[in-house]
């Protein structure tokens, strides 16, 4: 049938997008959840998850007269590297989506497309009235997941990701919420079963029961969106992730099984970009980490907040042949990274 339907979803994959399904605009299914994760104090410092929850987990107050929520999939996954190279601890590892541009830089034009196109296919019929609609790419006031699962994209992981099917959790999320009513996919009836591998691989122990995150001691928030010094109890056990951390979509069944490249190949991997070594990443000055990282998910930690995980990741190596370099840290302009580089020096020596 040449559905309004399907001819979005058909648009949706000529852009280069993996994965699309199509969800009613009432309240989230994981609404009750979230809030109780909020009263937990689960968000940290994410004050933003914080400010008005309600908004968060109804698109009806996002947009006046919403009535439907299309939500998109890109799968960020590309080969993975040599083994020696992985486990080299004299270099930094990156989340897996930093392997690359800002995917905001992709999947934001491409999203607005969409929307154009459905803007297009319903005038004719709306006649002069125009359509009421907003795009997001992990920006805006939306539970992703929640809205992803009752789309059909995948279900929500023990580590409390999406999972495709056919992808695994590899995967870039984006919403357009719509004043118009589409026909709706129903969610999956699959899940994770008895696995409960994410759980157990976890540094920091930031998963402390299945479906539940605890940010305050997850190693993407604090390489992230934590912009304070570190918990001096966490730092040696985030060995040498400097953004983000993977390790429990890694150790993923569905992932490590179905995971493949999108079709538009996203990312490229290079093992400098992938894994940097951190006796260079550690001796870039202002200008120097403009030139390398502007336009790259990275950049949004500042130097300050690469070089204090770059610093701790250099602690956990625990070789001398850091301590130079350490050494000159010490004396940065940043407080931040002269901290963590005195907590580094004082390991290094200690082994």
């Amino acid at each position: 049938m040449d559905s309004l339907t399907q001819r979005i979803k058909e648009k949706a994959i000529q852009l280069g997008f993996d994965l699309i399904g199509i969800a009613p605009a009432s309240e989230a299914p994981h609404a009750e959840a979230f809030r109780r994760w909020l009263a937990r104090g689960y968000a940290a410092q994410m004050d933003w998850l914080v400010r008005d929850p309600e908004r968060r987990t109804d698109p009806r107050l996002v947009l006046e007269g919403a009535q439907t929520v299309v939500v998109v999939g890109l799968s960020y996954f590309t080969l993975n590297p040599p083994a020696e190279l992985w486990s080299d601890p004299s270099r930094g590892r990156l989340a897996r989506y930093a392997w690359g541009r800002d995917y905001h830089d992709f999947m934001i034009p491409r999203l607005r497309e969409l929307g154009e196109f459905i803007n297009a296919e319903t005038r004719a019929w709306r006649k002069t009235e125009l359509l009421n609609w907003r795009n997001y790419v992990d920006t805006g006031p939306i539970l992703e997941r929640a809205f992803a699962t009752q789309a059909g994209l995948g279900f929500i992981g023990k580590n409390t990701m999406l999972i495709a099917p056919r992808f695994g959790s590899y995967l870039f999320l984006g919403e357009i919420i719509l004043d118009i009513e589409l026909e709706y996919d129903e969610p999956h009836a699959i899940g994770c079963g008895n696995c409960t591998r994410c759980l157990n691989i976890c540094p920091t122990q930031a998963l402390p029961a299945p479906y539940l995150l605890d940010s305050n001691r997850c190693i993407s928030y604090l390489t992230i969106e934590h912009k304070g010094a570190i918990p001096v109890e966490l730092r040696p056990l985030m060995g040498n992730w400097i953004f983000g951390c993977d390790a429990c979509q890694e150790v993923c069944p569905w992932t490590r099984r179905y995971a493949q490249p999108s079709q538009v190949a996203f990312l490229h991997y290079n093992h400098d970009v992938a894994m940097p070594k951190l006796l260079e990443l550690i001796a870039l000055d202002e200008a120097a980490f403009r030139a390398r990282f502007k336009g790259t998910p990275i950049w949004r930690t500042k130097r300050r907040g690469l070089l204090r995980n770059v610093a701790v990741a250099l602690g956990n190596w625990g070789d001398p042949t850091a301590l130079p370099a350490l050494q000159k840290a010490i004396h940065d302009h940043e407080p931040l990274i002269r901290d963590h580089a005195h907590w580094a020096i004082e390991r290094i020596r200690q082994n």
